[in-house]
């Protein structure tokens, strides 16, 4: 790996003030683009003409794009019935990607997906035994359930039909793995993110409430079995969230400590549970999990907000259990700060590859910056970068002849191919019409 090195015999470089100007002879990072979700319809079928997405892939291509990124959403491949796999638009959608050279990552999306132009929810058939059995959602403190996901105590419950959670997703992914073995064998399909909740994201579902989201008879159950193991049965009823963070330091009680370490730990297990079957399946391609950004009130003692995720002890016992389960880290937070410096620190000192995306649309060029300073810490002792981007946000604004170019300049520094963005003077004209772009539309 390419930072097994343990710590202590690394040779530190010198630390340096201010941001980074000269990229020239970094480590070279790859660079994703994500297409958009809408790209299949709830039908599996390619909403895009194969000839304006090869446009695309095309204008990508030129302008030194490595690959392609693709979400799978369950609610469109397994959306009927159990076991009944469509994987149709996905066939079609990846011979074009294919065709045009590119390497692909794919997202498993177990999760409901909501962009800008799409919203795929929960499978039918997932959501008419919700309508029986309201606890295989994640439930907070007011009764409010979150249908975005399925909550972590169905895992080893077979309420699902004749299935528990666990066994769901490892047939759907072992399916997803025999209908696309070619792309596996020969590495078309290069990495393999598994969604472990809402969003994608590994954490706790957020809650309209603020409450901890443990509310659902199955994690009561768990909770309830942990208390009396701990020989206080009244330890069995999840703290009131509105009180627990606040001044008399609740949190910090033995209660306190006891529920949140067993919130957190819940949460490592079902990455185990989940990545125990995903790993071994996807090999030799890699697979990736995606952290949430918890930033907001970092600063304060009480970490309020990372321990609602899930995150007790910050992040890395969760890099340590990628790290034993063979998976690399992504994470979503792409702001230059003492928060990010911590997650990145995480994965990089349990050996793990650390990747990372935009989470929301960027297209100037001090937004990029600000992308390369995470990238690429100027101040990291070790000399460190992550191992890939993921750019979200593929669509005709990014195409438009300035975005384009700030965006081209932005891979080839995140290539460690030039000093300056000013080094690369890129032909109008040219750029337009490698866009796609019709001659009445260029400047």
């Amino acid at each position: 790996m390419r930072h097994s090195i343990p710590l202590k015999y690394r040779k530190k470089k010198n630390i340096k003030k201010g941001p980074r100007t000269n990229y020239s002879g970094t480590q070279p990072v790859t660079v994703y683009v994500m297409l958009p979700l809408g790209i299949i319809n709830m039908e599996c079928e390619l909403v895009y003409s194969p000839h304006d997405l090869m446009s695309q892939l095309t204008t990508l291509e030129s302008i030194g794009v490595d690959g392609i990124t693709v979400n799978i959403c369950w609610g469109i491949v397994e959306a009927n019935k159990p076991r009944d796999y469509n994987w149709e638009g996905y066939k079609q959608l990846f011979s074009i990607i294919r065709q045009s050279g590119f390497k692909m990552q794919v997202v498993m999306s177990f999760h409901e997906c909501v962009g800008d132009d799409a919203h795929i929810p929960l499978p039918k058939w997932i959501k008419e035994i919700g309508q029986n059995n309201q606890d295989i959602y994640f439930t907070d403190r007011q009764r409010t359930r979150n249908t975005e996901t399925l909550t972590w105590g169905i895992d080893g419950e077979r309420v699902l039909g004749d299935r528990t959670a666990v066994e769901v997703y490892t047939d759907y992914m072992r399916s997803f793995r025999d209908e696309f073995d070619e792309l596996f064998q020969d590495l078309s399909i290069f990495k393999v993110e598994v969604g472990l909740g809402a969003r994608g994201e590994f954490r706790y579902p957020p809650s309209f409430s603020g409450e901890f989201q443990c509310y659902d008879k199955y994690l009561r159950k768990s909770l309830g079995k942990a208390a009396e193991t701990a020989q206080d049965s009244s330890w069995g009823t999840p703290p009131d969230c509105s009180t627990f963070f606040c001044d008399d330091h609740d949190h910090d009680s033995p209660r306190g400590t006891f529920f949140l370490k067993w919130y957190s730990q819940y949460l490592i297990d079902h990455g185990v549970r989940v990545l125990k079957m995903a790993v071994p399946l996807f090999k030799p391609p890699i697979t990736s999990v995606k952290l949430s950004g918890m930033h907001w009130g970092y600063a304060t003692d009480n970490h309020a907000a990372e321990r609602a995720a899930g995150f007790y002890d910050g992040y890395k016992p969760i890099a340590s259990m990628l790290r034993k389960q063979n998976a690399h880290l992504n994470f979503t937070c792409v702001e230059p700060d003492e928060f990010v410096c911590k997650v990145e620190n995480a994965g990089w000192g349990a050996g793990i590859g650390v990747t990372s995306e935009n989470a929301f649309p960027c297209y100037d060029r001090q937004g990029y910056m600000k992308i390369l300073e995470v990238a690429k810490p100027r101040n990291d002792p070790f000399d460190r970068c992550i191992a890939s981007f993921t750019y979200r946000g593929l669509n005709q604004t990014l195409l438009k002849q300035h975005n384009l170019r700030e965006f081209e300049l932005f891979v080839k520094k995140m290539h460690g191919t030039i000093k300056k963005y000013e080094d690369v003077i890129v032909d109008a004209v040219a750029l337009r019409t490698r866009a796609g772009l019709k001659k009445s539309e260029r400047v």
